[in-house]
């Protein structure tokens, strides 16, 4: 009877560590096949109907995407619009508002850390509409050799027109720093638990409770509608910043919950507003 139990204990021991092995202890190597990899922990095969499936808390879960409010995007769209008006005029942009959002992530323990929480700041903005998407990347490619501020005046337009042109219910972002030596502490979080909280540095204020979903530019089961998405981040990246070398890892982050924490409001101090 010892004999069994100490088998039993030893099973059970070994089963814990191998478990928490898929959840850290390195730098991510193993979340890769080759240069490329596929995300486990979502299945968005239902992404066109606003549903996505997550393993979030080591369990599956399905989550309905919701709009992102009027509030939220009157403020964003005003903001960025006059950051572009702003730097047509050669003003300095500013580094707080809706571009640079503050994002939280947890799940996976990096070697030369003990902890999973990790926050960093992402550089974000909208992704067309499913039906729109090769229209504007055939747009972006054409117009990326005109003049910056001509680039800037079409980026502008794009703003404009956000109510007709954006998948309101998604942010999306690029992982610039990860690969199969060393993945950043926020690309092995949402590799191992995809759940990604978003908040902005500006007042009025909002937090973005969402699902995110990677996607590697080399992935040869990428759908053509990933494909696009991918195109398209990069674009509208270097479309800003300039050309690079190669394109990165694209990031969707598909918006669950949406919360006011502006200060000194009765609807915010962190009130969820949708759904």
């Amino acid at each position: 009877m010892k004999l069994i139990k100490a088998i039993i204990l030893v099973s059970l021991l070994v089963a814990f560590s191998c478990t928490e092995k898929k959840a850290g202890g390195g730098y991510g190597e193993e979340l890769w096949d080759g240069n490329t990899f596929v995300q486990k922990t979502v299945d968005a095969s239902r992404l066109d109907e606003n549903i996505i499936r997550a393993k979030v808390d080591g369990k599956w879960q399905e989550f309905e995407l919701t709009n992102l409010p009027e509030i939220f995007m009157n403020w964003n769209i005003k903001e960025r619009i006059g950051t572009l008006e702003g730097i047509i005029k050669g003003e300095m942009p500013n580094l707080e508002g809706p571009h640079n959002a503050i994002v939280a992530t947890y799940g996976y323990m990096r070697e030369d850390s003990g902890f999973r929480v990790n926050n960093a700041i992402k550089g974000c903005g909208f992704l067309p509409k499913r039906e729109k998407i090769k229209e504007i990347n055939q747009m972006l490619a054409e117009t990326d050799t005109l003049h910056f501020m001509r680039k800037l005046e079409i980026l502008k337009g794009m703003y404009e027109k956000a109510d007709s042109l954006f998948d309101l219910n998604k942010q999306v972002s690029l992982e610039l720093y990860a690969n199969p030596q060393r993945g950043t502490q926020t690309f092995l979080n949402q590799m191992t638990d995809p759940t990604s909280v978003m908040v902005f540095m500006a007042i009025p204020t909002f937090k973005l409770k969402t699902i995110a979903y990677l996607l590697h530019p080399e992935n040869p089961e990428l759908t053509d509608y990933e494909k696009d998405v991918v195109e398209y981040i990069n674009r509208i990246h270097s479309y800003f910043h300039g050309q690079f070398s190669k394109d990165f890892i694209a990031v969707i982050y598909n918006v669950v919950e949406v919360y006011n924490s502006s200060p000194g409001n009765d609807n915010g101090r962190g009130k969820r507003i949708v759904p």
